[in-house]
């Protein structure tokens, strides 16, 4: 066993971090994550990480404030107990979308968030398909942004029909979908939006063909071992 890290996680996925730690033969390090009746988040290490290193295992998924706020407190937790490094492993990183103010008076959330990760001691940080990679550059620690694309069009490709289209929800998401594409042979469709509320979209333009038409007979990428 490697007592020189330790891996903790918080309430958002528990069995990933379980599957994590298993492939490395590693036990999860022991912590409680409890709500006061108020709904504050209380955190508290169950064991020594004095000289290590530490990962957090935890997305900012919905709901992601509480998310958020459990990992805030783990790395804040982490780093007065005296760990060494704390690297942060967030899945999906919640506020990613609020990466540009678009000229109105709004905040830019995800340098929020990348601001309170460095001010609580997080030194790395690894993620997968950011909303846009711009993301990393609010951070001045490391960002590890892994890719989760070919996976998904490996378990993909033998069951989506010949005539697929991959659509891109706005053009800020016009280079995850041509990837989408390249891998499954398809041709790209994207949408222009309005965005009416923080949960209400109009759709004012579409660029690109979505009528019934066979797939390019050109392969996408291969994979390792495919």
């Amino acid at each position: 066993m490697n007592n020189a890290f330790t891996i903790f996680t918080g309430t958002a996925n528990p069995a990933l971090a379980t599957m994590i730690a298993g492939v490395l033969g590693v036990p999860i390090g022991s912590c409680l994550v409890e709500r006061y009746p108020d709904g504050n988040v209380a955190v508290r290490l169950l064991e020594s990480v004095r000289r290590k290193e530490v990962f957090l295992m935890q997305s900012t998924s919905p709901p992601v404030s509480d998310h958020l706020v459990e990992l805030l407190a783990l790395a804040d937790a982490c780093r007065r107990a005296g760990a060494t490094r704390i690297t942060s492993i967030v899945p999906y990183f919640g506020h990613g979308r609020a990466d540009k103010r678009n000229g109105r008076r709004e905040p830019i959330m995800a340098r929020v968030v990348a601001d309170l990760l460095e001010v609580v001691g997080v030194c790395h940080v690894i993620t997968v398909d950011l909303h846009t990679q711009q993301i990393e550059g609010f951070f001045h620690a490391p960002v590890d942004s892994l890719t989760a694309v070919p996976t998904l069009c490996q378990a993909l490709r033998d069951r989506v029909p010949a005539d697929l289209v991959v659509v891109s929800p706005d053009v800020g998401r016009v280079s995850m979908a041509t990837r989408y594409a390249q891998f499954l042979g398809a041709p790209v469709v994207v949408l222009h939006k309005r965005r009416i509320s923080g949960a209400e979209t109009m759709v004012t333009h579409i660029v690109g063909e979505v009528s019934c038409r066979p797939r390019s007979g050109t392969p996408g990428p291969t994979w390792p071992g495919s």
